[in-house]
């Protein structure tokens, strides 16, 4: 399983951009995903996930803010992120674990995509 996160840059507080999750040897629709994202001198934290049946779930810093989907015939999972603020600066990674519902913790996720920068300026 390979995963490629893309779709990161600069944007000023207040922007949106949308993050893409593509996969080979894997399809998103049998497991759970996850985007997690770790700003430097912090642990990489869970901001969103989706599990097998299309569940949604989002950490408390994100929600209403930030909205995972997946599309089954492109085979590839977004995070679409709007109203950014300058503390949503990090690398964000997806991730893919060995089972059907979320989970908020990165431990129990098996296959991790590169990671994809977001920087936000105020």
């Amino acid at each position: 399983v390979q995963l490629q996160a893309f779709g990161g840059g600069s944007v000023q507080a207040g922007g949106s951009l949308r993050l893409s999750c593509e996969a080979s040897g894997h399809s998103f629709s049998t497991s759970a995903t996850g985007w997690f994202r770790q700003a430097p001198g912090n642990e990489r934290v869970f901001v969103a996930g989706v599990s097998w049946s299309g569940a949604t779930s989002y950490a408390d810093l994100v929600n209403g803010r930030f909205t995972i989907s997946r599309d089954n015939a492109r085979n590839t999972v977004y995070l679409q992120m709007f109203s950014l603020k300058p503390e949503d600066t990090a690398v964000y990674y997806c991730a893919v674990r060995n089972g059907r519902l979320t989970s908020r913790t990165s431990d129990e996720y098996a296959y991790w995509g590169q990671g994809t920068q977001v920087t936000v300026s105020s």
